[in-house]
């Protein structure tokens, strides 16, 4: 981020003024650690942002490429500069934020820490794609040709965990006999290109022909993984991503990806605010608003295609189930096997 210049001067004049005024919100920032052009997480978090932003009538700061160390000082600068709420898009974020919402009064949003609560100040968005990525798992169960699928994750942060659990469900009720590949690139490998290719391939080895892959800038390394490396059958590896849309770089194996609109809670973050409501809820995403949905591309088999959609509308309709499960030792007990560092 450039740009922002550390005022002592302005913070004290901060500090002096305490909170914004909720109705009075002109602007708001989001910090990312990576920057919002990773066809994921970062990039659905800005472009998020900027919609709500618009939708809102309120500016929006872009504070990008942060890495995942100590975001304080940017904090500071940002709450120096009279925005009405800081959104720290990474679960690296979560400790600092709420320090510096304390300090300076002006709110935060968090992710991955539910508990965090504190009305007017921290609100956070622990979003689960779990319902897409049932569905994904159904789709997986039934396209796989060597019985055998893999789940690879960059970490195993809360919303990973749902989805990974979701995954194998949907596998599992598809198929029970499908196999599941588990494997952990590293406790934050968020950005590890390098060791996605590396572990994408090993769980390929070890007979997955489809991939269900969560990374941010590690799905790269996955995606070149399945593109380079086939099946034990000879045929294609198909790639499910998460999050974004890869479609502009696939190159015939990306099958779909759980994409994520996050403008809904970003909105409502807002709205919460104007309404002197932030921090006393939590906010979700989900197939019936459209803020979680399967990727439609090219290369989906129409027929299973179409048998995915019914399941979708089933699950809206209700008949269908998932139950979001965050906790790692759990997912990796739903699993055939587990490869981790």
């Amino acid at each position: 981020m450039t740009g922002l210049k550390l005022s002592v001067s302005a913070i004290a004049l901060a500090l002096s003024f305490g909170a914004v005024n909720a109705a009075d919100v002109k602007s708001i920032a989001v910090l990312t650690p990576e920057q919002g052009t990773d066809f994921g997480w970062n990039q659905q978090g800005v472009d998020a942002a900027k919609a709500a932003g618009e939708k809102t009538g309120v500016e929006v700061v872009v504070a990008e490429g942060l890495g995942y160390g100590d975001v304080r000082p940017t904090l500071r600068e940002l709450a120096a500069d009279g925005v009405g709420l800081m959104i720290a898009h990474a679960s690296g974020y979560n400790t600092a934020a709420p320090e510096i919402a304390e300090e300076t009064k002006v709110p935060v949003a968090i992710v991955d820490t539910p508990t965090g609560l504190k009305p007017g100040l921290v609100a956070d968005y622990t979003l689960s794609g779990h319902e897409g990525a049932y569905l994904a798992g159904r789709l997986a169960a039934k396209v796989t040709r060597t019985g055998t699928v893999g789940v690879v994750v960059s970490g195993e942060p809360p919303s990973w965990n749902s989805q990974s659990a979701g995954f194998a469900e949907g596998v599992k009720a598809e198929n029970p006999n499908v196999k599941i590949r588990y494997a952990v690139i590293g406790p934050a490998a968020y950005a590890d290109a390098a060791g996605g290719k590396r572990v994408t391939e090993s769980v390929i080895a070890a007979g997955a022909d489809v991939i269900f892959g969560q990374g941010n800038g590690s799905s790269f390394g996955m995606l070149q993984a399945v593109e380079t490396t086939p099946a034990t059958d000879g045929g294609k590896v198909w790639f499910i991503d998460v999050i974004g849309d890869k479609s502009s770089l696939d190159k015939g194996n990306l099958l779909t990806s759980v994409v994520w609109d996050m403008t809904p809670v970003y909105v409502a973050m807002i709205e919460d605010l104007k309404a002197d409501t932030f921090g006393t809820k939590s906010y979700a995403i989900g197939l019936a608003d459209g803020s979680v949905k399967l990727l439609e591309t090219k290369n989906l088999p129409a027929d299973k295609w179409a048998e995915v959609m019914a399941l979708k509308d089933e699950m809206i309709a209700g008949k269908i189930t998932v139950t979001p499960e965050f906790d790692a030792a759990k997912v990796r007990a739903m699993m055939t096997d587990v490869a981790a560092p």
